[in-house]
């Protein structure tokens, strides 16, 4: 029974290794029709990598909840959990966001002079995961609540972007495909990941709605955005998420 939870978290990390092997495999390249120059792409693979890194994060929920249910949590079971995260919302997204800012620059005139050193800050997104998860399990004030904002978060935003991009809700494709846009955004990410801000945990201690209501609020505005919004409701609540923990910081426990 003990091993049930260490079992889902090694089933978060498989979800995170299948999800590269996808990204890895969807083919992007250059073709001329009738003189011009078109960007031709099969984006079905990161498709399928952004619904692994949601499972993903569906598991890391569990697993915990499983453990704390079977009452055998560990301190190997949180070193293994925080190894996962780092593959399913650190490496993914950033691999993720090095393919996107590879497409934004397929579209521009000197594509061709484009070095891997320009698509390198994409990159950064697993290393700042890597620090902040580290940061984590040696932070024993963030049992209730969170400083800084915790690596699924991240995973679910940056997972929400290719899906996005195919459905292009309001004409957002049209900023995932600038590179100053794309930039900003993992520039964002990494401060967000390692700032001391505290920020909201979706852990119910209980139902009182004057303890609760940000989270309350949160799981509303997701329900009533997703048939308005579609996937674009994925960024809206990130946003929402950010703003409450600035606006209303939760307590954080003293170490």
């Amino acid at each position: 029974m003990k091993q049930i939870p260490n079992i889902l978290t090694l089933s978060n990390l498989f979800c995170g290794a299948l999800a590269i092997i996808f990204i890895l495999h969807a083919p992007e390249y250059i073709a001329e029709f009738n003189n011009t120059e078109y960007t031709v792409t099969n984006p079905e693979p990161i498709y399928w990598a952004s619904g692994l890194v949601v499972l993903a994060g569906i598991i890391d929920f569990f697993d915990g909840f499983v453990a704390r249910l079977l009452k055998v949590s560990s301190p190997l079971g949180k070193e293994l959990d925080s190894l996962a995260d780092v593959v399913s919302f650190g490496v993914v997204p950033g691999m993720i966001l090095f393919r996107l800012l590879r497409s934004a620059y397929l579209r521009t005139p000197d594509v061709f002079d484009v070095s891997y050193l320009n698509l390198a800050p994409a990159l950064l997104v697993p290393c700042f995961a890597a620090y902040r998860l580290a940061v984590f399990n040696l932070d024993t004030r963030q049992s209730e609540n969170f400083i800084g904002v915790p690596t699924p978060a991240v995973g679910f935003l940056v997972a929400s972007f290719p899906l996005i991009m195919l459905n292009n809700p309001f004409n957002l494709a049209h900023w995932l495909e600038n590179v100053w846009v794309l930039y900003g955004i993992i520039a964002a990410l990494c401060y967000l990941m390692v700032s001391s801000h505290p920020m909201i945990s979706l852990k119910f201690k209980n139902f009182s709605v004057k303890d609760n209501w940000p989270r309350f609020l949160l799981i509303a505005l997701t329900l009533a955005g997703i048939p308005v919004l579609g996937f674009a409701v994925v960024p809206f609540i990130f946003i929402v998420y950010v703003g409450l923990s600035l606006l209303a910081p939760p307590k954080i426990s003293v170490a």
